[in-house]
């Protein structure tokens, strides 16, 4: 009987062991417009990086980022719009920008769990 209830302990302590880890965030970026973007991510802390030249109808793979909360700006191949959006990464989400097929275009982030 006690081999047994170590057994258990054992089998439930690696699974609670496993079962916590956290993958960081991750960032892509999808175009829906007409014509190519470019999307620079800033922030709250750290550097700045950008995603670009993605072309329409395609999305980039994602990029693993630190946990914050991220101001986007996009460019637009052609057009005056600099559309923006705000989101907080978090650990076990994905995130995907998207330039929206409007005029003028604008930026939504969907999330999903990973």
């Amino acid at each position: 009987m006690k081999s047994t209830i170590i057994a258990f302990l054992t089998v439930l302590c690696f699974i609670g062991g496993t079962g916590c880890s956290e993958d960081p965030p991750a960032v892509r970026v999808r175009n829906d417009y007409t014509k190519k973007a470019n999307c620079q991510f800033k922030p709250s802390a750290g550097s700045t990086f950008n995603i670009n030249d993605v072309e329409p109808g395609t999305a980039t793979g994602f990029q693993e980022v630190p946990e914050t909360t991220y101001d986007v700006t996009a460019t637009i191949q052609g057009s005056n719009a600099t559309p923006t959006a705000r989101f907080k990464a978090e650990n076990d989400y994905r995130y995907t920008v998207v330039v929206t097929n409007n005029e003028p275009p604008t930026l939504r982030v969907d999330s999903e769990e990973r």
